[in-house]
């Protein structure tokens, strides 16, 4: 499906683009709001799709191009706050995308909702039944459920881990055997049990290893319940000490991170980078990691150009083409009408959607997806210098995808479907793609000497 949402969206850029100017848009100044009754029918429109699906089977052998066509144009509407094409448009929408059909039907959903979001008020009820976020429970069970079933996070974790080992093993001669990482969003621990079983392998009774991991998380509950399941885990393996540091994000002390004295010293930062609300907080963490003085920075970040310096249509469209091929993946790694692939897409997948469309420019926080070299540009500013990546962790993140047996993947030569590993930066960068999409990019950093 990627080729052919690829191939829509580029054309789309010529026809639709020029025709609607997408930078810049012309807004309208909006005087008045959707009325009660524009929203009661789309109101309707939802729940009939949410109910019985997509009530269109008409559109033709290219429905797939013109769903993205409508989008477009109606994400065009939205921004210009036309209110009659907008709701003209997100009432043909609703009428043909489901949430349980292929692909481009269930990642235009998603889209639809977050564009009915940002066309109406906060204050509205349907407001706040579109945007409500999903429980504790629901959302940890989707990342979860996507960590198993995808080898999306798995490459993310693996490879963080890999370059964090690596370095511990360079500072043997003098590190004692102590390893503190600095995880700058725990996300519920998932990524360190790997590299507590690689550091168990390695310690012996005369070489015992010490593991400290400061984790920095949402709400003192998920932190507490991390701390828990990861000393559990560690607890099975000898001559290793693990300790776990949960502290809050953006509380004061976060400024003040205290590092362990003669340890090897490891920043975590696996999709973190992006959340920060602008360019000037992601300067200040940089600047603050330097003061750690770490052997490694691990970085992994969504590929994209979609920073708060965009207009809002040049991030729609990039959006729309990188979680089409999200989408795509995903269909390919679990069955069709799979319930745990319909909770990561609506609790997961689809509240990333959801947030980043709805959010008007003024309100912009966060979401600040760039590409490679953006990130490159802005660590070599904050004097890091790329690690190349070693042949360990090419050959782990092959490994993972012939693993991941369900899943499609392409070989080293580039042929067949599905998921590749992409060598970028003359060895520096490791990529997952999904076909030609780079869907995200890991890197390892270390201070300039």
């Amino acid at each position: 499906m990627q080729g052919e949402v690829g191939e829509d969206l580029l054309s789309l850029r010529l026809s639709v683009g020029s025709a609607y100017h997408f930078e810049p848009t012309k807004k309208r100044k909006r005087i008045d709001e959707p009325n009660d009754k524009n929203i009661m029918v789309l109101h309707q429109a939802r729940d009939r799709m949410i109910r019985f699906g997509c009530s269109r089977h008409g559109m033709g052998d290219d429905k797939g191009f013109q769903l993205v066509r409508l989008l477009l144009l109606c994400a065009t509407a939205v921004d210009r706050n036309d209110l009659s094409s907008s709701t003209d448009l997100l009432r043909q929408l609703y009428r043909n995308v489901s949430l349980s059909g292929n692909p481009i039907q269930r990642v235009t959903a998603h889209f639809t909702d977050g564009l009915m979001a940002r066309f109406i008020t906060k204050n509205s009820s349907f407001y706040s039944s579109i945007m409500a976020d999903p429980s504790p429970a629901d959302v940890f069970s989707a990342f979860t459920s996507f960590f198993l079933a995808s080898p999306y996070y798995q490459f993310a974790h693996f490879t963080a881990n890999q370059a964090i080992f690596e370095a511990f093993e360079e500072d043997e001669h003098w590190n004692g055997g102590c390893l503190h990482v600095i995880d700058f969003d725990v996300s519920y621990g998932l990524q360190w049990p790997s590299l507590i079983q690689s550091l168990s392998e390695k310690a012996t009774n005369q070489k015992p290893i010490s593991l400290l991991i400061t984790g920095f998380g949402k709400n003192m509950e998920e932190l507490r319940d991390t701390e828990k399941r990861l000393s559990s885990f560690a607890s099975g393996f000898r001559n290793l000490f693990f300790e776990f540091e949960g502290r809050l994000r953006g509380e004061k002390g976060q400024e003040e991170i205290q590092v362990k004295k003669n340890a090897t010293v490891a920043v975590n930062l696996v999709f973190y980078l992006h959340t920060l609300k602008n360019y000037s907080d992601i300067y200040a963490t940089l600047m603050q990691i330097n003061t750690l003085n770490p052997s490694v920075v691990t970085l992994v970040e969504k590929e994209g150009s979609r920073g708060n310096h965009s207009g809002f249509m040049s991030r729609f469209m990039e959006s729309l083409q990188y979680f089409a091929a999200m989408f795509d993946s995903l269909d390919d790694c679990l069955p069709a009408r799979n319930k745990e692939r319909l909770r990561i897409e609506k609790n997961h997948l689809g509240r990333e959607i959801r947030n980043a469309v709805a959010v008007k420019d003024e309100e912009e926080k966060g979401c600040i997806y760039e590409g490679l070299e953006t990130w490159k540009t802005a660590m070599e500013r904050y004097r890091f210098e790329g690690v190349r990546m070693s042949s360990r962790s090419v050959s782990q993140a092959k490994l993972l995808l012939k693993i991941k047996s369900h899943c499609s993947a392409m070989d080293d030569h580039g042929t067949g479907t599905g998921f590749r590993i992409f060598e970028r930066d003359e060895g520096k960068a490791l990529s997952l793609g999904w076909q030609d999409t780079h869907l995200i990019t890991a890197t390892a950093w270390r201070r300039s000497s």
